[in-house]
Formats: C-alpha cells, structure tokens, sequence
C-alpha cells in the first residue's frame, strides 16, 4: 500500500511542478486544473497508504473526514483544510478544462489568476502535508 501511495505522491509532485509553471506564463486555467489533480492524488495516496479503498471519483475528501481517526493528531488538525481545499479545487476543475460553455466563455476568461494563485497554495499546501505523513508511515513500516 505505501508502494502505491508513494508513487501517487509522485504524481501528485508532478503535477504541482507543472502547474506552477503554467502560473508564470499566464496559463491559469491549466494551473488550477494541475493544482485540482495533485490535491486529488495527495489525499488518494494518504488514504491508500492507511488502508482505505476510496470511490473513484475526483474528490475523496468525504472520505478522508469519515476515517480521520485513522490519522495522527497533527495531522487530523488539517483534515477540514484539505476538505475545504479539495471542494474548492473540484467545483473550479470543470471551469478550467472548458470555461463558462453557456455562456460562450473560454477557460481563460472564466478562470483568473487569483483562482490560480489560491489553487496553487491549497495544492502545495496539501501535498506537503501529505507527504509529510507518508514519510512518517514509511518510518514507522
């Protein structure tokens, strides 16, 4: 399970590099949307590695607040963070992929860099935090 959680993590790094690259280069869509898949793969990766089969679906912080018994203390302080995060990220994915299609809007008018600028701070925040634990969990293993 740590196996599986760790490579999550790595994917959860990746995407995070490539979103605060796309930030510089005015691609805010693109970034918010990167930032929404590594909050999505950080929370699956702590999940997996306490041994919890979550829905797949792209936010799983449900999830993370039934079982948050299963985490320690330091941890568990941060869960309401990292589900208000995930909610926030989750209602922006959709926007950023396709922008405002109702209205004939593009991504990038629907989509600003504030919304970049949060989506990037939750998305380090959380794999930061998740990947504290995860080095924990592999100490302790």
């Amino acid at each position: 399970m740590l196996k599986v959680a760790r490579s999550y993590l790595r994917q959860a790094e990746a995407r995070l590099e490539n979103a605060e690259e796309a930030y510089p280069k005015t691609n805010y869509p693109y970034a918010v949307r990167l930032s929404q898949e590594c909050v999505e793969l950080s929370l699956k990766a702590v999940l997996k590695a306490v041994g919890i089969e979550y829905p797949k679906i792209h936010d799983v912080s449900d999830t993370l607040v039934e079982v948050k018994e299963r985490f320690p203390e330091w941890f568990k302080v941060e869960i309401s963070y990292l589900h208000e995060s995930s909610k926030i990220l989750l209602k922006k994915r959709e926007p950023s992929l396709y922008g405002g299609e109702e209205a004939f809007l593009s991504p990038d008018e629907v989509i600003d860099k504030i919304d970049a600028e949060d989506a990037i701070r939750r998305a380090k925040k959380t794999y930061t935090l998740c990947e504290k634990l995860l080095t924990e969990l592999e100490k302790n293993n």
